[in-house]
């Protein structure tokens, strides 16, 4: 069971929501959440880059008590810098030009593209005692993260929800009302995309219409313009989804594209 977040502020829940989150504070994006003793949490901070793209800027790991920090390159394990791969006890820290990847006997594994997109897997014992901005993880989409007894929320009041509170750190909550655009005129586009037959192996594995709307979301905020961030973010991660999900997606990247 997955959880990520990629791209144009896009996050999917390990129940399998995807929803839009553009909160530039620092978050807790899954964490163990049983009274008594974590045995992990994973916190996230996102930032705009010289480009204007939402990217990750850090990511702030606990595994029982040992913190592991890790920005683009660098890999940080209770407060010391170290070398890669890294490892000790019940901890495997890898890190290349392209992934940075952790491995935690607890049962997680993270992976990092030092970008963008993030991916959390967790072991099905961690079942209905996680929170964050992945959700509860009771194999039950949008209860108790978008509907709880007394209320449901829009995503961006879920996503506020998970800011972390620090002392003296000042980052503005994104605004509840704002709705998201009706993307309809590019619909076609990310279809043809998305059905193209390099993604023959994904259609089943996957729920394309989740992405399809993904991606016209990002073709909006772009506004037209031709931008390999706007259109590649939301295929790379379908591309990995769908290999995470055993199917083998075909070479869709061509010189031209992505």
């Amino acid at each position: 069971y997955v959880c990520s977040t990629w791209g144009n502020n896009h996050f999917k829940t390990f129940d399998g929501d995807i929803y839009q989150f553009p909160g530039i504070c620092e978050y807790n994006f899954a964490s163990d959440c049983r009274e008594s003793y974590k045995e992990f949490s994973v916190h996230i901070q996102r930032g705009l880059n010289s480009n204007n793209h939402p990217e990750i800027q850090y990511i702030l790991i606990t595994i029982k008590d040992i913190t592991v920090y890790l920005r683009p390159k660098v890999v940080v394990v209770d407060g010391r810098i170290v070398k890669t791969p890294y490892y000790s006890s019940g901890l495997l820290i890898e890190n290349n030009d392209v992934y940075t990847k952790v491995y935690a006997k607890v049962g997680l594994i993270l992976i990092w593209n030092q970008e963008d997109a993030l991916m959390v897997e967790l072991d099905n014992r961690f079942n209905n005692h996680t929170c964050g901005l992945c959700g509860d993880y009771n194999g039950v989409p949008i209860y108790n993260e978008f509907i709880n007894e007394v209320a449901s929320y829009n995503s961006i009041t879920y996503g506020n929800l998970q800011k972390i509170s620090k002392p003296n750190t000042k980052c503005e909550d994104p605004d509840e009302s704002q709705a998201l655009p009706s993307c309809n005129m590019h619909r076609h586009e990310c279809e043809k995309l998305l059905t193209s037959s390099a993604f023959a192996d994904c259609r089943l594995r996957l729920n394309l219409e989740m992405y399809i709307q993904a991606c016209m979301q990002d073709q909006c905020a772009c506004n037209g313009n031709e931008d390999s961030f706007c259109l590649c973010s939301t295929i790379s991660e379908y591309s990995r989804q769908c290999s995470h999900a055993g199917g083998r997606p075909g070479e869709w990247r061509t010189q031209h594209f992505c």
